[in-house]
Parts: C-alpha cells; structure tokens; sequence
C-alpha cells in the first residue's frame, strides 16, 4: 500500500513539474518588455488602421477574425482558420503560426517564450485600439 501511495505522489509531482513548462503565456505582461518585442514585428505589421506592409495592421486586431480586413491578400488558409484573435489565441498562434494554421504566409518560426509572448500581448493590446 506505501508503494501505491509513493508511486501516486511521484506522478503527481512528475505533472506538477510539468505545467510551467506547458501553461500558456502569463497574464498581465509588461507592456514595455512588449513594445521592445513588438520591433521583431514591426517589419512586416503596422499598428495604424489600413495600413498594411507584407503583414496585415494589427489595428483592432482583438475580436477580429482572421482574414478579415478587406484589403489585405491573406493566405486561403488564413481565411478559412475560423480563428478569432484573443490573448489566448495570438499567444498560441505566436508560439507556432505554421503549427496553428498550416499553410499560412508568415514566415515566422514562432516565439518560443512565454514571457516574450505575454509581453507582446500586452503591449498590442494597449498599442492597437
């Protein structure tokens, strides 16, 4: 019975251990960290309304639905995504855009930080109403 009980408590911390490394993006990142990240960006995406560069503007882009700016040629499968951009889902899309949307045109490999993504997020909120 201790050898179930040990072998309980070894799995538990074995998952335990495991969520950091697999949780999404923290809340509440910081907005100047953000903007610092924002620059890698910045290339390709504009955050003023209808200006578009070889990225869509990222104007209002939270609530958007992807594919929608009607003057921007997005990707066939950007269109048919069905993504809705919130916090949770830029910061899963960041993390691996071709993993998410296979078949998508941006040439970005993905953010592999959390913290970067959570700052970035924040700051495109504050940055693009």
């Amino acid at each position: 019975m201790i050898d179930v009980i040990r072998l309980m408590l070894a799995l538990f911390f074995a998952l335990f251990m495991a969520l950091p490394v697999t949780a999404p993006a923290r809340a509440g990142g910081d907005a100047a960290g953000g903007e610092a990240r924002f620059k890698d960006c910045a290339a390709c995406h504009k955050l003023e309304p209808g200006i578009n560069n070889v990225g869509p503007s990222l104007h209002a882009i939270f609530t958007r639905k992807a594919g929608e700016l009607a003057d921007f040629r997005y990707s066939p499968a950007m269109k048919r995504s069905g993504i809705v951009w919130t916090a949770e889902t830029l910061d899963k899309f960041l993390s691996d855009p071709q993993g998410m949307v296979p078949g998508n045109r941006m040439p970005y490999a993905g953010m592999a930080s959390a913290d970067d993504r959570a700052n970035l997020i924040t700051y495109l909120q504050n940055a693009t109403k």
